[in-house]
């Protein structure tokens, strides 16, 4: 009896998993735990013949009905016919941003005449002892890009650890087109940095930058179709992202980023002497991306150590290079940057935050998709009376003891399957509140887990709120050294911004009150959003602030929290759940 996916069959084999057939369909399956059921991300919905596989393992005991992991649904029974559709889950992914003050439309990608033309002087890339011999580039003048073919687009594209997402620019009006984003394919060589670097310098080096330039690709051809135009168009490309991310992109060796001083190969090139600036260029066709061959790709400059050009675009779209009060900026995701000072001074650190607010290291964590719980209320019992009936109605997650359910919001509305980074801040703040847990992580009752969703046996547990604790304490780690550095405190910042699609979801409050960020009065906290895909879009656009940014990070100051005296201090402060 056959295997069936979209209409496609497979002979049945015993024991062969539904990633296996996945595998062997070509079809693409979510996943960064190596297969071993950890990351709850390989969900696959069983059509027809869910009898004929093997009994759900422990990893699976959140899932229900039809739906299985794909690597621990193994074949039972050849004689059956089962059919699997993979999940087409799209994490919700913020693209936009703040509005920015005017910038004026002066690209370096520009028409003269019959010709466009890129109007930089990209560095030889080549003499970067990290590039790779395939990737080695720009020998003779790179100047004349085409001829003019009615059209001179552009790409800005944001490389995040945990997604991507890119802007389609008109380079002759500003106007952004298209907006496309989607997850980070590299997942399956971890969900940290650290994790890709190790696997990128084993067996499969060149892997990562392989499948993420893939996904570039296949992108551009959805947007060249639905714009119904070419991709020899698209004559500019912009990126920017962590060093980790930057750099694979750009097929540079990334070993050094994961071993002390934690320096790019580029960085380095800097402070030897070797180069005056951490930006890169190459041509399109030297990376295998498909836009016009002769396209320049820039990657954004880098600051310091892990602290990349994301970052350095955060600071354009927030007009840094304009302000003279002082401000702190705190880009959050699996690794945290921390910017504080003014156009005169600025410091900058960054935080190894882990995964595990962004579905990793927590039993029922996990990203943005449909289904994730995004927002926790504990009603008080002094509710009004629909509340309470609204409440006891939907009684999911009520431990003994406790009187009321807590109330959940899930994303798009589905039934709750996991949760996701600002439902985890609500979730700790309200147990803080409702005195349910203690400020150490510990449960009063002295219960080893919560129980928010019944029906789907949906709890966290204190090996889950130690996770949390520890990625929570080295957030508060970098803000608390930044302040302590630079001599100065919270109250003495006139604004502070919070970048990153997890930032924009959270409840303030809640963040505030478990220590995630900082005790400052809510009034002066802006959510600045994709500030990173909006400043490689200026980038882009506006040849000037491309300068000034180069010019600006190498002035940064940058503060080194793993050889800080007062890290471990911090830390163990930052793993209590107070403000």
């Amino acid at each position: 009896m056959p295997l069936i996916h979209n209409q496609t069959s497979l002979p049945l084999e015993p024991d062969k998993s539904l990633f296996d057939y996945a595998d062997d369909l070509a079809v693409r399956v979510p996943t960064s735990c190596g297969r071993t059921g950890e990351c709850h991300e390989c969900i696959v919905e069983v059509r027809q013949g869910i009898d004929a596989l093997s009994p759900i393992t422990d990893s699976e005991d959140f899932l229900r009905e039809n739906y299985r992991l794909a690597c621990q649904a193994r074949v039972i029974d050849i004689e059956a016919d089962i059919e699997f559709n993979i999940l087409r889950r799209q994490p919700r992914i913020l693209t936009e941003s703040i509005e920015t003050n005017h910038i004026e439309l002066d690209p370096l990608t520009v028409r003269e005449g019959d010709n466009i033309v890129f109007k930089g002087e990209p560095p030889p890339f080549t003499k970067c002892k990290g590039a790779r011999k395939s990737e080695a580039i720009f020998a003779g003048d790179a100047r004349t890009v085409d001829r003019y073919r009615g059209r001179i687009l552009g790409l800005a594209a944001d490389i995040g650890t945990t997604t991507v997402a890119m802007n389609l620019v008109d380079l002759e009006t500003g106007d952004i087109l298209y907006t496309a984003s989607f997850e980070n394919p590299q997942r399956f060589g971890g969900s940290d940095v650290m994790h890709r670097i190790s696997y990128d310098t084993g067996t499969y080096q060149g892997e990562l930058q392989a499948v993420l330039i893939s996904s570039i690709n296949y992108e551009v051809g959805e947007m060249v179709r639905a714009l119904k135009i070419r991709r020899r168009h698209i004559v500019e490309l912009v990126a920017v992202g962590n060093t980790t991310m930057r750099d694979l992109l750009f097929g540079i060796d990334v070993e050094p980023i994961g071993q002390k001083p934690y320096k790019s190969h580029i960085e380095t090139d800097l402070i030897e002497g070797k180069r005056d600036t951490t930006a890169l260029n190459a041509k399109a066709h030297e990376l295998g991306i498909r836009i016009n061959p002769n396209a320049n790709v820039y990657g954004g400059p880098l600051i310091a150590s892990h602290i990349g050009s994301d970052v350095a675009a955060d600071l354009l779209t927030i007009a840094i290079d304009e302000q003279d009060e002082t401000v702190m900026l705190i880009d959050i995701g699996t690794n945290t940057e921390i910017i504080a000072g003014n156009r005169h001074q600025l410091h900058a650190a960054s935080c190894p935050a882990g995964p595990a607010f962004e579905g990793g290291q927590v039993t029922y964590a996990m990203p943005g998709y449909d289904g994730a719980v995004e927002r926790v209320e504990i009603p008080s019992p002094s509710r009004s009376a629909r509340g309470r009936e609204r409440a006891q109605r939907d009684r999911r997650g009520c431990p003994e003891g406790l009187g009321n359910a807590p109330l959940l919001t899930t994303i798009n509305n589905t039934p709750p399957i996991g949760i996701c980074g600002s439902g985890l801040i609500d979730l700790l703040a309200e147990l803080r509140r409702h005195d349910i847990m203690n400020e150490l992580g510990s449960f009063n009752d002295g219960s080893n887990e919560f129980t928010f969703h019944q029906e789907n046996r949906l709890t966290l547990s204190r090996a889950d709120i130690s996770a949390l604790a520890q990625a929570k304490a080295a957030n508060y780690c970098g803000q608390n050294i930044v302040l302590e550095t630079v001599g100065t405190d919270i109250t003495d910042y006139s604004r502070l911004y919070l970048a990153g699609g997890f930032a924009n979801y959270i409840n303030i409050q809640n963040a505030i009150d478990i220590g995630f960020i900082p005790n400052i009065e809510p009034s002066r906290i802006t959510k600045i959003g994709n500030a990173s895909l909006q400043g490689a879009t200026i980038m882009l656009t506006n040849a000037t602030k491309r300068a000034t940014i180069e010019n600006l990070v190498r002035k940064i100051t940058h503060i080194e929290l793993e050889t800080n005296p007062i890290f471990f201090d911090h830390f163990v402060e930052g793993c209590q759940f107070k403000t």
